[in-house]
């Protein structure tokens, strides 16, 4: 937990936030609307005796008295997906429309991108990328289970990914899930930290900052682009905002969930960043009760 401490300052009620750290974090899945309706799911898990709540904020959202959510007769069918209460907050923020295209572009291993799928009730397209070729098959895996037909699968660096191979050239929406330190998943992961330093912090930043302006690019004009990570360092969260701000043509823009959060920072180890990253979400662990998260949303303007 030492590394945690440099968030000291940024965080109320600091120990709190140390004591839901080391808190084992519950199961959670996400209904898959585009197989089962919520009522039918509920009523399946009813029946099968599974004890389950729903989250206040997204009655999608399902918190499972089971040890393995994914080995439910609700997943098995493709009606859930086991997904991390709030790793289910970014598509929701992105809010995808039927009939548009939507680049998630560091998909694998394919909770959000099938969130996205059936948010837009599987019509339109979704092109789910990741530069990892070992884990495009549990990305095609989980399309094919939950029925995501509206999506398509690419293997690519984000960074300078490339629209050639479609029809189109432009995306309306875009969500950059960017890899991270992953401090935020310290609940599920307790050895989260074990190879935690700066220099990872350093490194992995100017990966994110490459693949949130190459989505900013690829977005059009008017659309929508979402930042996220599973991480607390102002380094890969405020910071990679700033910087796309910075450089490319977009700007920071409100949105509402029902969680409890946190707002972006303005300042941090003597760096200040615009004033509207505080339109940006910090989801703590000791909030509500789940991993950590940050989330910010941007409008293309040109």
């Amino acid at each position: 937990m030492e590394p945690l401490e440099r968030y000291r300052p940024i965080i109320d009620d600091f120990d709190a936030f140390l004591e839901a750290c080391e808190r084992p974090l519950g199961n959670a899945a996400r209904v898959n609307t585009i197989k089962a309706s919520v009522e039918r799911t509920v009523a399946v898990l009813e029946e099968e005796g599974l004890a389950y709540e729903q989250a206040d904020w997204n009655p999608r959202v399902l918190r499972l008295e089971t040890g393995s959510p994914g080995s439910t007769w609700t997943s098995f069918h493709g009606f859930t997906h086991g997904q991390e209460e709030v790793s289910a907050v970014p598509p929701v923020v992105l809010d995808p429309q039927p009939g548009e295209r939507v680049w998630d572009s560091c998909a694998a291993p394919g909770g959000k991108a099938t969130q996205i799928a059936a948010l837009m009730g599987d019509e339109g397209t979704v092109v789910a990328n990741d530069n990892n070729l070992g884990r495009i098959s549990a990305l095609r895996f989980n399309a094919e289970r939950l029925g995501a037909t509206s999506l398509a699968v690419t293997n690519a660096d984000a960074r300078n990914y490339s629209l050639n191979r479609f029809d189109f050239n432009e995306f309306d929406r875009a969500l950059v899930d960017a890899p991270c330190t992953c401090e935020g998943t310290i609940r599920k992961n307790p050895d989260a930290l074990d190879n935690w330093s700066e220099g990872a912090i350093a490194s992995v930043s100017g990966v994110q900052k490459g693949i949130l302006r190459r989505a900013i690019q690829a977005t059009r004009e008017g659309g929508t682009v979402v930042y996220s990570t599973c991480t607390f360092a102002p380094e890969e969260n405020e910071a990679v905002v700033q910087h796309a701000v910075e450089e490319e043509d977009c700007r920071v823009i409100d949105f509402d969930i029902g969680l409890e959060h946190s707002p972006g920072l303005t300042e941090w180890d003597g760096d200040e960043f615009d004033s509207s990253l505080e339109r940006a979400a910090r989801i703590y662990p000791h909030q509500n009760d789940t991993g950590g998260f940050f989330v910010a949303k941007l409008e293309v303007t040109a």
